[in-house]
């Protein structure tokens, strides 16, 4: 990964001019903004409105990034269907205004956060990140957001917070896949507290610099790149500082193929596939997968000592 310093270019222009000039989303965007205007409340931050203030970041990538298409209508979101475009079918019934998250546990300093204050702790920023799915698929995405470890300092964890669960939207009336039994909803995700607080952990409001679709986990979700794309939780409304490790949706669904770790690892296959190549979205042919995703100078000393083998 090529890391280089912050720029004085906005991610608008050095994202592709077609991304910004799509009017279709464009209209769709003014036409959110109208209907809120119209009904006297404020409209939802949908995809087609642009994130405002965002800056440049250190972390970026040499790589062709996945087009902007292909990001939001092939997604893993099974609270809308176990089909890679239904999320993008089906999303739309998902409000994401008004929106809170709560932050609660092991903390001295519990809070409730409306999203739009949440999004004012830190400076928003366009990171782009590799991002490898279980399945054996990969993209490349410019995210827009926030260092996790923003939010956790102030929430001041206790010495009894080992680790960080992360809880999404259960509402079968807004997401359609959960009137099915595929996972035990609500979705839950978890992470270790060194794991959430490293600089790379970010918690996602946008890609392409615009507000994040509803098919991609608006509007806010978790982005851990040297790990399989299912631990990145969407839509999430609770996060929970624990002393034990939290058993995770895919854990709970199976044991076997889904551990709580699920970093990213050519050398550990799933038990009814190999990890050891991947697809890029776009091409033809595979690649090699990368250990830890490609980041593992950032991450592979949170693990030294372990056998990645058990923990996976």
């Amino acid at each position: 990964m090529l890391i280089r310093s912050p720029t004085d270019i906005s991610p608008s222009e050095i994202t592709p001019p077609d991304i910004y000039r799509d009017r279709r989303r464009f209209m769709q965007g003014m036409g959110a903004l109208a209907a809120g205007i119209a009904l006297g409340a404020a409209p939802d931050v949908r995809a087609g409105i642009k994130l405002a203030g965002v800056r440049g970041s250190a972390y970026t990538l040499d790589e062709k990034q996945t087009p902007y298409k292909d990001v939001t209508t092939y997604n893993n979101f099974y609270e809308f269907g176990t089909g890679k475009d239904d999320p993008a079918d089906k999303a739309g019934s998902l409000k994401t205004r008004p929106w809170t998250v709560a932050v609660e546990g092991e903390v001295r300093r519990p809070q409730t956060w409306d999203i739009d204050a949440l999004l004012k702790l830190a400076p928003l920023e366009e990171r782009v990140y590799r991002m490898r799915c279980v399945e054996g698929w990969s993209m490349v995405i410019p995210w827009v957001g926030l260092p996790l470890n923003e939010l956790i300092r102030r929430a001041e964890p206790t010495g009894n917070a080992k680790y960080v669960e992360f809880i999404t939207l259960n509402d079968p009336k807004q997401m359609p896949g959960q009137r099915s039994r595929v996972l035990d909803w609500p979705y839950v995700e978890g992470l270790r507290l060194d794991e959430a607080m490293h600089p790379l952990t970010l918690l996602a409001v946008g890609l392409y610099g615009e507000a994040l679709p509803n098919q991609n986990g608006a509007p806010i979700r978790l982005v851990v790149p040297w790990k399989y794309g299912f631990k990145s939780a969407k839509s999430i409304v609770k996060i929970r500082f624990v002393e034990k490790p939290p058993i995770t949706a895919w854990m709970a669904a199976a044991p076997r193929e889904y551990g709580f770790y699920s970093n990213v690892n050519p050398q550990v296959d799933h038990p009814r596939w190999s990890q050891a190549k991947e697809r890029r979205i776009g091409e033809f042919l595979k690649r090699d997968t990368l250990m830890f995703n490609g980041y593992g100078d950032q991450v592979a000393s949170l693990y030294r000592g372990m056998d990645l083998k058990k923990f996976f």
